[in-house]
């Protein structure tokens, strides 16, 4: 007997918790922050709640039982912790008497790193994923739909449906199968060159060691001393931190494979601290903070730490985060990111394109620039 085709439907998941997660994982890959344990983990230690703005409204996509596609969706109270900045509209629409915020926003919290968006294997469902978003759009109330850091493929399928594309910069290091740190700063000219190395000079002179430590590995102590580096980084720059200690020590142990966490001593005693996270292509800078002030001590914890660390487990890339010119005179080369984004408002609509058209002009030549500044030789840009 023939068996119909089981009908997709579309559903709403306030909880990662409520989703299986080897079926989500199936979707996400080997991209750490889209791995259910890194979701789900944000939600559970109260980072990404109601509470905190962030209300998770994650888009399904099933075939009977079965998970097809997955968008990670959040109805946002505010803008903090997207690293695409939308203030200026939000102030535009207050304005003029208009709410801005209820919004949605398909995205990792706190978290600029690119990937997919969209998980799905088929054009046609990651489609009507994107359609389904646009839709809960306007019933939940919402002024607006972002997805944030797809890959450019994924942008330009948002795009295709009608969204509004913004483009942006990050730097990024690229290994060129290096054998070791020195055969990396050989690619360099003589000036760049040599001021890595009195960097890292000052800081050995000081008597500084470090030690890479895996999620496996990672002490309670090590987790309590890494989120006392992490929250003095935040108040250094009168911010809120958005993560807390509960959420350090629990992706340790969930995602053990994936975290390195770099801690700095002198004299036996822990004074910086970075994390990463990685998978076996890319290694992902994300937090740092320091207990002491020393010439040099950030560069080393954070990039030439990470930098020989991807070398000797040759791994291709490595993401150092968000925002940073002084990353380009220690090899990091200008990379593009994206954005999309619809608004139900057509006059803000057709204000924003304006604003993204005349935005991506400047943006073009900003990467021009950072590119006639590199620091590598020329037979070493790839």
């Amino acid at each position: 007997m023939n068996t119909l085709p089981l009908q997709a439907a579309i559903r709403v998941i306030e909880s990662l918790a409520d989703v299986d997660e080897q079926q989500w994982n199936a979707l996400a890959g080997d991209q750490p922050f889209l791995r259910h344990e890194f979701l789900a983990t944000l939600e559970s230690t109260g980072c990404a709640s109601h509470r905190a703005g962030w209300i998770p409204q994650h888009l399904t996509l099933w075939q009977g039982d079965m998970l097809t596609g997955a968008m990670p969706l959040y109805l946002k109270l505010h803008s903090y912790g997207e690293y695409v900045f939308d203030w200026a509209w939000a102030q535009a629409y207050q304005r003029h008497g208009l709410d801005y915020y209820p919004k949605l926003v398909n995205t990792i919290p706190f978290t600029p790193v690119s990937g997919q968006r969209l998980l799905a294997n088929s054009p046609k469902d990651r489609a009507l994923l994107l359609s389904s978003s646009i839709k809960l759009a306007g019933d939940v109330g919402a002024s607006s739909l972002h997805c944030l850091f797809p890959t450019e493929q994924q942008a330009r399928e948002m795009q295709a449906q009608g969204m509004l594309l913004r483009s942006g910069v990050q730097f990024h290091w690229r290994n060129q199968d290096y054998a070791d740190f020195d055969a990396y700063l050989a690619g360099m000219n003589h000036d760049k060159r040599k001021k890595i190395k009195q960097e890292r000079r000052k800081v050995m002179e000081a008597g500084v060691e470090f030690a890479h430590i895996r999620g496996r590995d990672a002490t309670p102590a090590q987790w309590e001393f890494f989120h006392e580096c992490y929250n003095t980084t935040y108040r250094r720059h009168r911010s809120t931190p958005y993560l807390n200690l509960d959420f350090f020590s629990t992706i340790g142990a969930v995602q053990p494979e994936n975290v390195l966490l770099i801690i700095a001593s002198r004299a036996g005693r822990p004074i910086a601290g970075a994390l990463n996270l990685f998978n076996a292509h890319t290694l992902y800078g994300r937090y740092w903070g320091a207990t002491e002030t020393l010439p040099g001590l950030h560069f080393e914890t954070c990039y030439y730490q990470a930098i020989r660390f991807c070398i000797d487990n040759r791994i291709s890339v490595f993401e150092g985060g968000a925002q940073g010119e002084h990353k380009v005179a220690r090899g990091f080369l200008p990379t593009p990111t994206w954005s999309a984004h619809w608004l139900a408002h057509p006059e803000f609509s057709r204000a924003v394109e304006e604003f993204l058209a005349h935005e991506a002009q400047g943006i073009a030549q900003y990467m021009t620039e950072l590119n006639e500044s590199s620091p590598f030789k020329t037979s070493e840009i790839s």
